[in-house]
Parts: structure tokens; sequence; C-alpha cells
């Protein structure tokens, strides 16, 4: 274990460039063989509040040699209609994935919408059998922001077979597919929430610890094993003297005095799950691929039909 004077500050945008760079070289080997990679994304209601996301996200499809639609829809849209939109996107062969943009509003939830969305083309792997599917070790298209903290982990000097790990936070999109993923890795996982008693003591002992809550300075200096790594997840707005920042659920000044390697935020995993995403849209665009060449393999004679992708 590795136990610098001061921890390596891990760059999540570096690791999203080689991301995008691999996720661009696939789109382009799919594209030539008549599979261009093709996401829509939907935003029901006020667009104000996912501007930014779906500017980035159009930025980073380029990259990736993605094509990218935005689309808009009006506040008062029935869940039905919706319901009908996405029905639409399951069956077109010509969308490889479905992005759907928040906050929704009151009336549509989220998780239902989100269960409408065809498995094979739920490029943010938060469908329930995206899910299920990690508890079964068979990743395909995983929670982009848990598939992002682990595969830092993966990237570090570190064995993940046998590692301690302390999650903090089990959340049922982050928290509880990291703890999953890491146990399927072979890493002994250690998953911390409301009602452990002392949070404190779970961390100090690990050997690498995620942080999930959305609490600022909820990890401390103290907490930390000297030379583990820290991988901070949460994302927080906060106000101080200088005006308005953005800050994690680590108190990276003294964590970083005794932590081996800890990601920032912003430019830790953030950039790491956007470059999933994508890299979820050509996996996806692969396995419809394959989905349609067993159909077509199963009646030569007959058209590719669309019937087998539909929810």
């Amino acid at each position: 274990m590795q136990t610098p004077t001061r921890a390596v500050i891990i760059d999540g945008r570096k690791i999203a460039a080689r991301m995008r760079a691999d996720t661009a070289e696939e789109a382009h080997e799919l594209a030539a063989s008549g599979w261009s990679p093709s996401l829509v994304s939907l935003t029901v209601g006020d667009a104000s509040a996912a501007e930014v996301y779906v500017r980035n996200q159009q930025r980073t499809a380029e990259k990736c040699g993605v094509a990218f639609e935005s689309r808009q829809y009006p506040e008062d849209l029935s869940l039905e209609q919706l319901s009908g939109v996405l029905h639409g996107l399951n069956a077109d062969p010509r969308v490889h994935g479905i992005l759907i943009q928040r906050p929704l509003p009151a009336h549509l939830p989220v998780k239902t919408v989100q269960s409408l969305v065809h498995p094979l083309k739920d490029v943010e792997g938060m469908h329930p059998a995206s899910i299920g599917n990690i508890v079964y070790n068979d990743l395909k298209l995983g929670p982009c922001t848990a598939v992002a903290a682990v595969e830092i982990l993966k990237r570090l000097p570190l064995s993940i077979e046998g590692l301690d790990v302390t999650l903090i936070g089990h959340s049922e999109i982050v928290g509880k597919p990291i703890a999953f993923l890491l146990m399927g890795l072979g890493a002994t996982v250690t998953v911390c929430h409301q009602h452990t008693r002392s949070v404190a003591m779970h961390a100090r002992a690990a050997d690498a610890v995620f942080v999930a809550v959305g609490k600022p300075g909820l990890v401390t200096g103290e907490m930390i094993k000297p030379g583990a790594a820290l991988i901070d997840i949460g994302i927080n707005r906060v106000t101080t003297e200088d005006g308005t920042r953005t800050v994690g659920d680590a108190d990276f000044e003294s964590c970083a005095e005794v932590a081996g390697w800890i990601t920032p935020v912003p430019g830790g995993v953030g950039p790491v799950t956007v470059a999933t995403l994508f890299q979820n849209a050509v996996l996806a665009t692969r396995l419809q691929r394959e989905h349609y060449r067993s159909l077509y393999a199963a009646t030569p004679t007959t058209p590719l039909a669309v019937d087998g992708m539909t929810s």
C-alpha cells in the first residue's frame, strides 16, 4: 500500500479522455458495419434545469462518434403519452440509446418511466433488469455513476481481489450497484448507511473508501487509513465567502493529507460518469446488432423485425 505524504489526485478528466478515445474507435467500427450509434435524449418540462447537462452530453457525443438528438416535451405531458414516445423509440432500430433527463415533473415517477425503456437501450443502466444483472455478476449496461466509480478504482495500482472496501451510502442506483460490482471483482465490501453505529470505524479499516451520500464534509482525514484510496462521488453546492462552489462528500484537504489516492470534486468521478454513458451507448448498439443478427439467423426468409425490441 502506497503511503505518500499527500494523496495522488486522480484526474478523472484524463481517464474520461482515454475512455472516449476507445469508445470513438468502437463507434467507428460499428458505423463501418452499418450500425452508427445513435442516442436520443428526452427532457420533459423546464429545459433549463438540464440544459448544461444536455450541452455537455452533446459535446461528448461528438467526440465519441455517437449521433445525439435532444427532444423536449411540455410539462403537462402525461405518463400515457410519454409511454407512447418511449414505446416508439424502443421499436425504432435507428435509435440505440434512450436518455431520460432529470428532474421529471412530479406526475411522472422516475422509476416507472425508467422501466419503460427497453433494457437493450437503457444506456443509463437504470432499468430494473440492468441493475438486477449486476447481482448475477452479468454486467452489460450498468448504472453510469457506479460503473465510473469502480472503473477509477480498477485503474489504480491496487489488487481489487481481497481488497477491504468501505462504501458509505447505499442508494439503489449508486451505492448498492457499487457494492455488487466490487464483490464481483473479489473485494470484501462493508456497506455503511444511516443506521451504521460507527461509520468512522469501518472507513478507517478500509483499503478503499467510496462515499455517495450528498453531505459535504462527511468524511474527514481522521476517518481514512493512511495510504487508502478515497473515491468521492458526492456533488454538493456550498456557499462560502468567495461565492458558491461544488464540493464532494469528503473534506478534501484533511483527507488528501492521509489518503494514498483521492478523487477531486469536480474533475473526478463526474467526467468518467459522462464517458461511461457513451461507452454504454456504443455497447448498446453492439448488443442490438447481435440481437438483430440472431433474429435474422432464426428466420432468414423474413426481413429484420423490431418486435423483439419492444418493451
